[in-house]
């Protein structure tokens, strides 16, 4: 039957419609949500819910209702305590608690944090529908112990990955990427004279740093200040203790050429191999499985798409 039903609704014709999303038109220092999505990893394949994690969280959580894709990708949309407003910068906010008196994880907490980072996860975030992604400034030509002044000169090649990594290991320690600074980018529509701008979001960008807490500087407002030096004392994450954190970000905006008719670009040119079958025969709501015969027809179907068809 859920064969039959699905079939029933397909086109008569070989390619497949997904809807576009209108255009969202902001206003100066009109809010942009920040949302949730997912965690992810290619050496798992297994997608996790966002607050499966000791983050922040709001008062109230509220998940988006889902379509077909997002249940088949393992998506659960979700609000987040990110304030952001359009065209408004922000140096550096505590996201949740306050300095005095930091997130406090539990062992088993801390020890879910460091699998996870251990298992090379990826945090999925998105603005106004659009996906964050971190940008990889490569060197494909330079060479060992090549000065910084000279490395300014050598041609470097731009990349972007979906998502930002949870953490990071070094010498068998975990460390957590606890700040985020996001660097989103608007058009600015043109307008009658004396009418006011519309932006729309054209690009979301994530740098993910890690800052151990005691060098995290914040006050009553919970403006934080962060060390100057480019690679602070990062944040530890030990898995056989009990740890204490603190969430910040910061916000920048950059007017861009690109219309929002072309904002996709940049992601279609990135590699993902992350498919995550494994998602598709999980419920959203209870984590319980699909019938496994929806599961194998829903697979055949989504491969037999990708075949000429006469």
């Amino acid at each position: 039957m859920w064969a039959l039903l699905i079939v029933s609704t397909l086109p008569l014709v070989t390619p497949f419609y997904v809807p576009g999303v209108a255009p969202m038109n902001f206003h100066q220092n009109s809010p942009v949500e920040i949302k949730a999505v997912k965690l992810t990893s290619s050496r798992t394949q297994l997608p996790y819910e966002y607050y499966s994690l000791p983050f922040c969280k709001p008062d109230s959580i509220f998940y988006k209702a889902e379509n077909l894709g997002e249940v088949l990708r393992g998506d659960r949309i979700v609000n987040t305590l990110y304030t952001v407003l359009m065209n408004l910068d922000k140096k550096c906010e505590v996201l949740c608690k306050k300095p005095d008196d930091p997130i406090k994880l539990s062992v088993e907490e801390s020890k879910l944090l460091a699998e996870r980072i251990q298992e090379e996860y990826y945090v999925h975030l998105i603005a106004d529908n659009l996906p964050v992604a971190t940008r990889l400034e490569l060197y494909p030509n330079k060479e060992e112990g090549m000065e910084e002044e000279q490395r300014k000169d050598t041609q470097k090649d731009i990349q972007f990955e979906h998502g930002y990594r949870l953490g990071f290991t070094e010498n068998n320690k975990f460390y957590l990427h606890n700040h985020l600074s996001f660097i989103l980018y608007y058009h600015k529509e043109k307008v009658e004279e004396d009418v006011e701008h519309n932006y729309r979001i054209v690009r979301f960008e994530v740098m993910p740093k890690s800052v151990k807490l005691e060098d995290i500087k914040a006050d009553e407002r919970n403006t934080c200040t962060l060390p100057e030096t480019v690679a602070p004392v990062p944040q530890e994450i030990d898995p056989t203790k009990g740890n204490r954190i603190l969430f910040t970000y910061s916000v920048h905006w950059e007017e861009s050429e690109v219309k929002w008719a072309s904002r996709w670009d940049t992601y279609l040119t990135m590699s993902d191999v992350q498919i995550h079958w494994f998602s598709i025969s999980r419920s959203s709501d209870d984590n319980s499985l699909l019938p496994l015969h929806v599961y194998g027809f829903v697979r055949r179907l989504l491969c037999w798409k990708t075949l000429p068809h006469s």
